[in-house]
């Protein structure tokens, strides 16, 4: 230990060991010591070399090295030298302690630390002004140079992410800064490396988790190095739920009132949201948008605003911008926007900037903000345009803005900012466009206020060259891509001085850059006068009118023709391209009205006083200007200086477009620019054929698609009239079903009916022959009556035959078969009548003989007598016994007769029934045939149209075959 005694200022007696022996014995140690105490204090000793704390005094150290007061640059080289040693020759072994000795957290912290002083860059003593720069870059190399050894091997950053986890203070907090100070030395090598490590942005994470400040505020470091560059790291983080937790921790921390950490902070959000379109959208989507609106809820007493507060702030706002900047999509952009209008955050943004007591840079940096969150929205272009400021009388915030635009007495970056936020207010908001011009116009000016347009034309023509070039820009802007307030600009009358006629302002623009006077000597500034040459050229291009207006005042084309052809300096050679630039856009957007300054004229004049290559070398000096060059990079205007402020963006724009039309137009010949003229008369006319052309085929492509819709509607009809009928013959099925059902019954009835049986009499006394008489003669009443019920019958089923017939039916058939059995139940009847016909006939003989017996023959003997009386009785009892059959029969028959003209009084029912649902079903039938016709023939049609317009449609003779055929298929 003698070294440390040296250090500590002992004297020892003998030489001194150098610094590489006693550092290669402390690795020794390391590496051959088997006690856990002795490696421990081996790089606690290490730890002490790598990094010696200096003190300054006078310019000399206070610390002796043995014995010896080194000067500062010495001792600084001295130092360097140690660092470099431990780092060479004791990296392998305290690598080799991180792997082994896990189980000790007080050997890990000596490790990491020592790792840490040797790779860091990093200075703990303040540097005087004086240092050796040459030091302190040689410094910077040493530690990227450890920081490429060390991370040769993936494995080692692998090793200090598993260090991560330990909860050991010792141990966590030394391996964050260690693995910041890589990051910062070699930032894309070891992303990569984390990137590929399972769970390596994860257990980073951890660290915003971390209960103790130190960590986690080191943690903050070490993400924002992580995330620096890197889209594939910003994401993972991202959906790691860093948003909810960083905007926790600014909530906690007192949001923009906070310290340092809500800084750091804000500085990993940027990180993860700038030029990330992934993250903005998940950002927005996530809700987070609505969080931010409490960071701007400034107080009324804003006087007291801290260094940090203004830092924070400022940073919020930076956010802010980045969620709405131009250089996003549109569609991403237009979301946030619009997203910031329905939470509250652009009416609080607004508020800010109206109220007093806002520091300078914070103002400007929040007009920028309202600038982007209003480009390009009508909504929130139309929100602004109604906020005013707390003034007495209220005024419009655009014209308090406009009046410190025009103040040369403000900031130079504030007037920037209100430039840019005028712009913005006005980009795409043709609506905006129209109400700043019409503060110009004579009916609508109001002598007792200041409007926007009064300031405008106040700075055109003030002595201020910044304050005529801002306002200047700001007029062009009203009247871009606007052809209808170019238009109405020409109606702005000024009234220049007393006693004199009031003049356009299209021609007091001219006269400062024409006439001699006053004007002129302070117009002639570059800055006010390019500021006015890009009015005049935004103000006529593509707008033939203000060319004609531009073109009548007598002076203007030959100050044009005189600043071009003549040899100046560099700064009025830009004057001259801007001049080149208007006298082309008056070639160009020319219409011949006026006949001493016609296209052609005026190309003549350019090529006897310029010459056309010289007008064209002038016309392209523009594009060549470094100012150029930078002003078309981004909308909004960012100049060093004042006196660098002399292009706008959306001028460069207009110019990328025009300077090749003018070209070409200045080159081409009479012939070549009629022969032009035809052409574009011809193509014009192509485009209207073509148009109308469009427009027929857009209504045909409206007809087809309605033709589709209604094929579509008759199909769903003809399918649900498919299934009405598929029903219907369903229903008809059922009442088939029904009759064969009744008709079987019938049949069983019948059946059922026995025959007569067979009666015989005891014996007919001659007594009872009048009582026979009588009944005889009832049975003829009986048969009378039976007679006519059968005629009536005869005339029903006549009537049954001839409605059968007529009813042509599925049920015709079975109406015949009844029929025909009501036919043979007739005859059947009619044979029985015949049968009582000859036996009422034998009776009448019989008893004709019966009556005539006794008085014709007499007995001749008694014997004789009592065998002829005796044969009479068995003849009258066989007749009686006849009679009585013939009454049964006639009672069956009455019953038959009852029976078949109740089974036929039902069928009649069931028939005419039958009849009805039939008739109903042939109806219904012969409807949806004609409904069927009537769409076959629609569809037939408009297949027909189909195949006018080009349709492919498929034939159903096409179907029907491919049907026969698939059903030929399945039966075989």
């Amino acid at each position: 230990m003698n070294f440390f005694r040296g250090v500590m200022g002992g004297q020892t007696a003998g030489p001194q060991p150098s610094g590489a022996e006693t550092i290669q014995k402390l690795c020794d140690r390391v590496a051959s010591s088997t006690l856990l105490e002795d490696r421990r204090d081996a790089v606690r000793a290490l730890k002490s070399l790598s990094k010696v704390k200096i003190k300054k005094r006078s310019g000399y150290l206070s610390e002796r090295y043995g014995g010896v007061l080194f000067p500062e640059t010495e001792m600084l080289t001295f130092l360097q030298k140690y660092r470099m040693e431990v780092g060479t020759q004791a990296m392998d072994h305290l690598i080799n302690i991180l792997q082994t000795d896990r189980s000790d957290s007080e050997i890990l912290g000596y490790a990491l630390d020592t790792l840490y002083n040797v790779i860091s860059n990093d200075e703990e003593e303040e540097q005087d002004e004086s240092e050796d720069e040459n030091a302190q870059k040689q410094a910077d190399d040493l530690g990227t140079q450890f920081t490429e050894t060390f991370i040769q091997d993936p494995e080692h950053i692998t090793l200090l992410l598993t260090m991560l986890e330990e909860f050991d203070f010792h141990v966590r907090w030394p391996g964050v800064k260690l693995l910041t100070a890589l990051l910062k030395n070699q930032g894309v090598q070891v992303q990569g490396i984390i990137l590929v490590s399972p769970m390596g942005v994860s257990r980073l994470m951890d660290l915003l988790a971390d209960s103790r400040e130190v960590i986690r505020n080191d943690g903050l470091l070490l993400l924002q190095q992580l995330t620096k560059g890197n889209a594939a790291i910003q994401k993972i983080v991202a959906f790691e739920n860093a948003f909810e937790r960083l905007l926790d921790i600014i909530t906690e921390e007192g949001s923009s009132d906070g310290g340092i950490v809500v800084e750091d902070c804000l500085l990993l959000l940027l990180n993860l949201l700038k030029n990330n379109s992934s993250n903005q959208n998940f950002f927005k989507e996530g809700s987070y948008i609505q969080r931010m609106k409490p960071w701007f809820e400034v107080g009324d007493d804003n006087s007291g605003w801290s260094a940090q507060k203004v830092t924070n702030l400022h940073l919020m706002l930076q956010l802010v911008r980045v969620m709405v900047s131009p250089v996003n999509s549109p569609g991403a952009t237009a979301s946030c926007q619009k997203c910031m209008y329905q939470c509250g955050l652009l009416q609080q943004l607004c508020t800010i900037l109206m109220a007093t007591g806002v520091p300078a840079d914070i103002l400007t940096e929040t007009i920028n903000t309202v600038s982007e969150v209003i480009r390009g929205s009508q909504v929130n272009q139309d929100y602004f345009a109604s906020v005013n400021a707390p003034s007495n009388p209220p005024r419009p915030a655009i014209v308090v803005l406009l009046m410190s635009m025009v103040n040369e007495r403000q900031p130079f970056v504030l007037r920037c900012a209100v430039l840019y936020c005028f712009q913005c207010f006005l980009f795409k908001n043709q609506k905006g466009q129209g109400e700043i011009v019409a503060t110009l116009l004579p009916s609508t000016i109001d002598a007792n206020s200041i409007s926007a347009g009064q300031l405008l034309c106040g700075g055109l023509f003030s002595a201020d060259s910044m304050s005529n070039w801002c306002a200047a820009v700001a007029l062009a802007h009203t009247l871009q891509d606007n052809l209808t307030q170019k238009e109405q600009l020409l109606r702005v009358q000024l009234a220049t001085s007393l006693g004199k006629p009031p003049v356009s302002l299209l021609q007091q623009c001219t006269n400062i850059l024409s006439q001699g006077d006053k004007i002129v000597r302070r117009g002639s500034k570059v800055q006010t006068r390019v500021g006015l040459l890009m009015l005049l050229c935004t103000w006529i291009s593509n707008c033939p009118i203000a060319v004609t207006h531009f073109l009548h005042n007598q002076e203007n084309v030959p100050f044009l023709t005189a600043q071009i052809s003549e040899n100046l300096g560099e700064d009025e050679r830009l004057v001259q391209g801007l001049c080149a630039l208007l006298l082309g856009i008056c070639i160009y957007y020319n219409d011949n009205s006026l006949e001493n300054y016609t296209k052609e004229k005026l190309k003549q004049l350019i090529e006897k006083r310029i010459g056309k290559e010289n007008f064209v070398e002038k016309l392209g000096f523009i594009t060549k200007h470094e100012l150029y060059s930078r002003a078309a990079l981004k909308p909004q205007p960012i100049f060093p200086s004042p006196e660098q402020m002399l292009f706008d963006h959306e001028f460069t724009r207009l110019l990328k477009e025009l300077e090749g039309l003018i070209t070409k137009a200045v080159h081409k010949s009479s012939e070549e620019e009629k022969k032009e003229e035809e052409v574009k008369k011809t193509l014009e006319q192509h485009d209207n054929i073509v148009t109308q052309y469009k427009e027929l085929i857009r209504e045909q492509d409206a007809q087809i698609q309605e033709l589709k819709e209604k094929v579509s509607s008759m199909t769903t009809q003809t399918e649900q009239l498919q299934a009405t009928v598929s029903q219907q013959q369903s229903q008809i099925q059922q009442h088939k079903d029904q009759y064969n059902i009744l008709k079987l019954k019938l049949g069983k009835e019948n059946q059922s009916q026995s025959s007569q049986g067979d009666t015989q009499l005891n014996g007919l006394q001659t007594e009872e022959l009048s009582q026979l008489r009588e009944e005889l003669e009832e049975l003829r009443r009986q048969q009378t009556l039976l007679q006519t019920q059968l005629s009536e019958k005869d005339a029903l089923i006549d009537s049954l035959k001839s409605a059968a017939k007529a009813a042509e039916c599925p049920a015709g058939s079975d109406n015949t078969e009844l029929l025909q059995e009501l036919e043979a139940l007739k005859n059947q009847v009619q044979t029985h009548l015949a049968e009582i016909s000859h036996l009422k006939a034998e009776r009448q003989e019989l008893l004709r003989r019966a009556e005539a017996g006794p008085s014709d023959t007499a007995p001749p003997s008694d014997g004789s007598s009592d065998a002829a009386k005796a044969e009479l009785e068995n003849r009258l009892a066989a007749q009686t016994a006849e009679m009585e059959q013939l009454k049964e029969n006639r009672s069956g028959l009455e019953q038959q007769l009852a029976a078949a003209t109740s089974t036929a009084a039902i069928l009649q029912t069931e028939k005419a029934k039958l009849q009805t649902e039939v008739q109903e079903s042939k109806k219904e039938q012969d409807d949806l045939l004609m409904l069927l016709a009537d769409q076959d023939q629609k569809i037939h049609s408009l297949k027909q149209r189909l195949k006018d317009l080009g349709e492919t449609v498929e034939d159903e003779d096409d179907l029907r075959d491919q049907t026969s055929d698939e059903d030929d298929e399945d039966e075989d």
